[in-house]
């Protein structure tokens, strides 16, 4: 049994209670997947961080869900440089983070926190009745056809005509099987349909988007920032977003309203990364004690 030092962290928000919580266990990334994904359960969130020493970068950070390691996630890293920074341990405004998605590069401007995501990867085209039925929708609620993108974590993105049809949206668990086999995902981990508008929740944003998922992960994720990186390059590259920075929000509709800035780094048809960049608000500080293994 070992004992680390947390921070709980609202992600995408200036303020308790706003974005997507994550906790960031420093120093504890050599625990085993076991331990960690256990928990996450605890926690209750989506998706928690450790951190470590790293080789080739200024710290490691690992990112777990609920029921196992994946290389990245969006949210997290906001949370984990926000908890860094506020316990000191980041010198200057500009840090690289080792993860399973590669070498993440963070910029401090304020209290803005900004990632630049890998570029994208555009994957397999989707059955466009095969994403409404995973999502309760009729096939006419979604605009153009939705693809799989990754800047780090792949994502079946998908634009909805109106935010009625986004309010409207049900997980069906044994339909998005189906549209994950159709993608070529590992069972349902991942390939939910990342659900956006043209339309922002309030006057700032000019995307509104909402990520419904599989247990045992919370049903709806309130800020999802890997997902916001590989919606953005699908808008650019398919001419649905004019503009080269513009603000996503998310969670609105669950009481905890998130913002991002995005911003584009090269051309529309040869985008070299995406920068995603928000606030973090440290909610709870601690310590915890966990088991070397289980």
């Amino acid at each position: 049994m070992s004992r680390f030092d947390f921070d709980w962290v609202d992600a995408f928000s200036d303020c308790a209670f706003g974005g997507n919580g994550c906790a960031v266990v420093h120093g504890g990334a050599h625990l085993p997947e076991a331990v960690c994904t256990a928990y996450v359960r605890e926690t209750s969130l989506v998706e928690c961080t450790f951190t470590g020493p790293s080789d080739i970068a200024d710290i490691r950070v690992r990112y777990f869900l609920a029921s196992r390691e994946i290389p990245f996630a969006g949210h997290p890293t906001i949370a984990t440089v926000a908890a860094m920074r506020d316990r000191g341990l980041i010198s200057g405004n500009d840090l690289v983070l080792e993860t399973g998605a590669g070498l993440v590069a963070v910029s401090l401007d304020g209290n803005m926190i900004e990632m630049t995501q890998v570029a994208p990867e555009f994957g397999p085209l989707a059955d466009p009745a095969l994403v409404a039925a995973a999502v309760s929708l009729p096939a006419k609620a979604i605009v153009g056809q939705p693809q799989k993108v990754s800047t780090g974590l792949p994502f079946c993105i998908t634009v909805l005509k109106d935010q009625a049809a986004l309010e409207a949206a049900a997980l069906n668990v044994d339909a998005l099987a189906v549209l994950g086999q159709s993608l070529g995902a590992d069972g349902i981990d991942m390939m939910e349909p990342f659900l956006v508008t043209l339309q922002g929740a309030t006057a700032q944003g000019d995307t509104y988007s909402r990520l419904l998922m599989a247990p045992p992960s919370p049903p709806e994720d309130p800020f999802t920032g890997s997902a916001t990186g590989a919606m953005a390059a699908y808008l650019w590259r398919n001419g649905l977003m004019e503009k080269d920075t513009f603000i996503a929000e998310q969670g609105h509709g669950l009481g905890r309203p998130g913002q991002a800035r995005v911003t584009r780094v090269g051309l529309a048809e040869a985008m070299t990364g995406v920068q995603v960049a928000g606030k973090g608000f440290i909610l709870m500080r601690g310590t915890v004690d966990l088991p070397d293994a289980l």
